[in-house]
């Protein structure tokens, strides 16, 4: 009895140890319940699209369901502050942008959360360049038939965007001053809540991605006059760029996916492994493509060190044109 007693406590001791050292014991269980990836905008637009795809993809991959979980509101703060405050296990992950991971720690004072003390940047997903739309009945064409009506009618001209502090509200106050012209900034919890109003006329334009306002602009309802990025968009070779009008001018979404910060080390390992694997298939690359999005794998560091170089970006703009969001 003595012999069988000793080489239990002995077993006992190695399972402990195991489960007790950062991610070994969960990580060979990951995942086994399902996992829910939380955003900051409403079902509907490109993060919801984007992520349903993906979270399809990793449900095949891993064999359990992972959920799309929108939670809209404070300018992308409330996701942010939910996947926070969720337990580090790996069960909840944050699809990060642009506005909560990039223009709100770049422009606003005072933050809830600290990027790099409260979640760990496993990839990028994706970027897009955004596109300008506007309603038909405004009479322009072109970016430069949207300046000289600017022009002629300061103040009286609205954009809509997803909210304070989302990337296109930042684009829209660029193109303010970079093009001399004073347009009306109105948010919404969302930028399809935005194109709805686009639609009915209530705005007059918007800096938007393709995959919000593609089915509109098929249909004939809203027109879509250029793309946002630097040089022109491969799957809009068509559009000229707003750079080719207003020198300067670039905007571009990102997302990606991050997690709480103590989320043990083997679990960060293979959820970072699925993500990869999913990015690189092409059953995630070539939907990604059809919705004007550019599938993007990166390692942890790779993408650490992008979020750094946005904020700097941003906050390097933000000194050049005079915002801030309080």
């Amino acid at each position: 009895m003595t012999i069988i007693r000793a080489h239990v406590l002995r077993l006992a001791a190695v399972t402990l140890a195991a489960l007790a050292a950062p991610g070994i014991g969960s990580a060979q269980t990951y995942p086994s319940r399902p996992v829910r990836i939380v955003l900051s905008l409403p079902p509907g637009g490109t993060p919801d699209v984007l992520a349903r795809i993906l979270g399809n993809k990793l449900t095949e991959q891993t064999g359990q369901p992972v959920i799309v979980d929108s939670r809209p509101g404070a300018s992308g703060v409330m996701a942010v502050e939910i996947a926070k405050a969720a337990p580090p296990d790996g069960y909840t992950l944050l699809l990060a942008g642009t506005t909560n991971f990039a223009t709100l720690p770049a422009l606003k004072p005072k933050l809830s959360y600290n990027i790099d003390n409260d979640f760990l940047a496993l990839s990028r997903v994706a970027s897009v360049a955004n596109v300008v739309a506007v309603h038909p009945s405004l009479g322009v064409s072109t970016v430069a038939d949207l300046v000289k009506l600017a022009k002629a009618r300061p103040g009286q001209l609205n954009y809509g965007s997803g909210g304070n502090g989302s990337a296109p509200h930042l684009a829209g106050e660029m193109f303010n001053v970079l093009a001399g012209v004073r347009a009306v900034h109105v948010p919404y919890k969302g930028s399809v809540l935005a194109v709805n109003d686009l639609i009915t006329g209530q705005l007059q334009f918007i800096m938007t991605s393709p995959v919000t306002v593609m089915p509109h602009w098929k249909s004939g309802r809203i027109k879509v006059i250029a793309t946002t990025g630097p040089k022109r968009d491969p799957l809009f070779p068509e559009l000229p760029t707003v750079a080719d009008t207003v020198a300067g001018f670039e905007s571009t979404l990102w997302w990606g996916v991050a997690v709480p910060a103590k989320t043990p080390a083997g679990i960060v390992k293979k959820l970072h492994t699925e993500i990869v694997k999913a990015l690189q298939s092409s059953e995630v690359r070539e939907p990604f493509a059809k919705q004007g999005a550019t599938a993007q794998a990166e390692s942890p560091a790779e993408f650490a060190a992008f979020i750094k170089a946005e904020r700097e970006r941003i906050a390097r703009i933000g000194q050049q044109v005079g915002i801030t969001l309080d």
